[in-house]
């Protein structure tokens, strides 16, 4: 692709994220949505994602350390449960004695529930991860970006820093952070996964056809990729989930007052057509 070309590609993905900030969550997601509601607002009475729960098997995570004393013991073969909330708990407790890497390992864990395996890509990525030397500076590092500079900042400070920690595990990273520091410059960061890009992939491609931005779906394919999201991204990610927040807390299907990782819970949990 010569650089006139990928000029002409960036031109096309603003004006479809202009498109996108403009219209917002189409009729179909907020009709997905509203059903969701319907159906978890006893869970989520208190108008978080909070109670979010995933499972895991402490026993294969044995090789972890440092342990969250929040997780059950790693001597437990059994399965276990652990909330958005209680992994909340355990951050907040954890930056309060700087210990950045426990504070990642809980995170972590819930990000990766039970699709951790002993010799498969949670217990022994995660472990890579830890023995990483360069770990610590690069979490202190973030946390300082995000409680000084915001979200976009802090992602740039984690993104390509430490093998093996990518941004669909380091944003959960700082998005339980973020819940634990006082406010901060800008909006609070947010989980972004593959699940997610997905959804905003799906979105972006039906704006993008009739906008006639993007007529094949290309650029929506392209901005909103599997992984590796540009700092930019982030950035246009954040400032979207946060005013979808506002409309749909505008409308009669939704919970008034509640914080965009309630949609983000919302999209990542509902079921509805991503293809495309």
């Amino acid at each position: 692709m010569t650089e006139q070309d990928e000029q002409g590609r960036q031109e096309r993905a603003d004006a479809v994220d202009r498109e996108m900030a403009a219209r917002l969550l189409p009729d179909a997601v907020v009709r997905a949505l509203g059903h969701w509601w319907e159906v978890n607002a006893s869970v989520y009475a208190d108008g978080t994602p909070g109670a979010h729960t995933i499972r895991y098997t402490p026993n294969r995570w044995a090789q972890i350390i440092p342990w969250p004393k929040t997780l059950a013991p790693t001597s437990v073969g059994g399965d276990a449960a652990v909330s958005r909330a209680e992994v909340a708990s355990a951050v907040a407790d954890a930056l309060r004695r700087e210990a950045f890497r426990e504070a990642l390992v809980a995170t972590y864990v819930w990000g990766k529930g039970k699709r951790g395996t002993p010799g498969g890509s949670g217990p022994a990525t995660l472990h890579k991860i830890l023995a990483f030397d360069g770990l610590d500076s690069a979490l202190a590092t973030a946390v300082t970006a995000l409680r000084e500079h915001g979200a976009p900042q802090a992602y740039t400070a984690l993104q390509g820093q430490v093998p093996g920690l990518g941004p669909a595990f380091f944003t959960k990273f700082l998005y339980f952070t973020g819940s634990t520091l006082p406010p901060v410059h800008g909006v609070r960061p947010l989980i972004l996964d593959r699940v997610l890009s997905r959804c905003l992939r799906w979105m972006a491609a039906a704006v993008g056809r009739e906008s006639g931005h993007d007529v094949d779906g290309s650029v929506a394919a392209w901005v909103w990729s599997d992984g590796n999201w540009s700092p930019h991204r982030y950035q246009v990610y954040l400032s979207f989930m946060h005013a979808a927040a506002g409309q749909l807390a505008a409308g009669d299907s939704w919970p008034s007052g509640t914080a965009p990782d309630l949609l983000e819970c919302g999209l990542f949990t509902t079921s509805w057509e991503t293809s495309g």
